[in-house]
């Protein structure tokens, strides 16, 4: 271990959740600038404690707690879940990883939010979910765009019939990202699809409400290294409704879902952080122009409905239950399936 205070733990006040980060890479900073913001806000301060930070190095994990101010940091998981004081542990590491450090942390006994994907396939993730169940413990899936307040906007415009019945809809999301290693690396679970196309996805099975569809079709393009470069997925469900998902690690998109009706269209701008969402009506003519609200970094909503789960003794959050995610999981292993790509370190087929 490596602390960047006095190894001299105190328990926090009753109600407020130390949270700890596993990972020291690009979005473990981004979560720790979340924490640092929610710890300052009064809204969150009473609720949040930033505590600690964990990678496979000490000298990194320690440079990364001096950089945020975190008061302890360790130089391998094992010893960070063995720290009693840690509540909640972020798991910020590449796909591939996930299964094997949730389980982890859970027979350790720590509650834990696991960056998306949650894992690289369905099969892993049910085991998960059966320790975490078992165990009694919070386990659940850090997909922020699940617990954006812009989620409640969408639904409530759906529900409340102005745009008519649904019969279809549209997600994309594409950056050029092919210049980080580990998106191209099959033994780490790269390509587009777990990456980006996890958020349309996503955005399409929010708009539907969680419909399972009946049938998926999907194509796609490799990369020279055999993962996923970019795709188009078609959704069919029973009720007649369709929706397609495009996903690329090549180029940049527009990043726009719609969700269509029989008396207008909903639009969002900017799927994976949403920032904008109009509706149109039959004449194409502007309905409504909802407001975001105002985010720290957008991922505080999900640190704060895992906070509270574990206040209340929950083993799952509201909006990202584990059928949400197992649902996912299951739809991007039967696309994959489609593709035939599998990745090495898969001993079974997807179905």
């Amino acid at each position: 271990m490596s602390a960047t205070a006095p190894i001299q733990h105190h328990r926090t006040r009753d109600g407020q959740i130390n949270v700890a980060i596993l990972g020291a890479g690009g979005i473990a900073n981004t979560m720790a600038r979340t924490l640092l913001a929610m710890a300052s806000d009064k809204r969150y301060s009473s609720l949040i404690n930033p505590y600690a930070v964990a990678a496979r190095d000490s000298e990194r994990a320690s440079t990364f707690a001096q950089q945020y101010g975190l008061p302890v940091s360790y130089g391998s998981y094992e010893d960070l879940v063995a720290d009693p004081h840690v509540d909640l542990v972020y798991i910020a590491t590449p796909h591939s990883m996930h299964a094997e450090q949730a389980l982890l942390c859970l027979e350790a006994g720590k509650n834990i939010l696991v960056e998306k994907s949650f894992t690289a396939n369905a099969e892993q993730a049910q085991q998960v979910f059966a320790l975490s169940e078992s165990k009694g413990l919070l386990c659940t899936e850090a997909i922020w765009t699940r617990y954006m307040p812009s989620r409640g906007i969408i639904d409530e415009i759906i529900s409340s019939g102005q745009i008519g019945q649904v019969v279809s809809a549209s997600a994309n999301l594409g950056y050029p990202i092919t210049g980080h290693a580990r998106l191209v690396d099959p033994s780490l679970a790269g390509g587009a699809l777990l990456d980006v196309g996890v958020y349309p996805l996503n955005f399409l099975d929010m708009a539907l409400q969680g419909r399972n569809p009946s049938r998926i079709a999907s194509a796609y393009q490799p990369y020279s290294t055999g993962v996923d470069a970019q795709s188009s997925t078609t959704l069919f469900y029973d009720d007649g409704i369709m929706a397609v998902a495009t996903s690329s690690m090549l180029g940049q998109s527009d990043r726009t879902g719609c969700v269509w009706g029989t008396k207008g269209v909903l639009i969002c701008e900017n799927i994976n952080d949403i920032s904008s969402i109009k509706t149109f009506g039959p004449d194409y003519k502007l309905i409504t122009d909802y407001r975001i609200p105002e985010q720290l970094t957008g991922y505080e909503y999900e640190v704060e409905s895992a906070a509270h789960a574990i206040l209340e003794g929950k083993q799952e959050c509201p909006e990202m239950p584990h059928s949400d995610t197992i649902r996912i999981m299951k739809m991007m292993d039967e696309i994959r399936g489609i593709w035939g790509v599998r990745y090495p370190f898969e001993t079974t087929p997807q179905h």
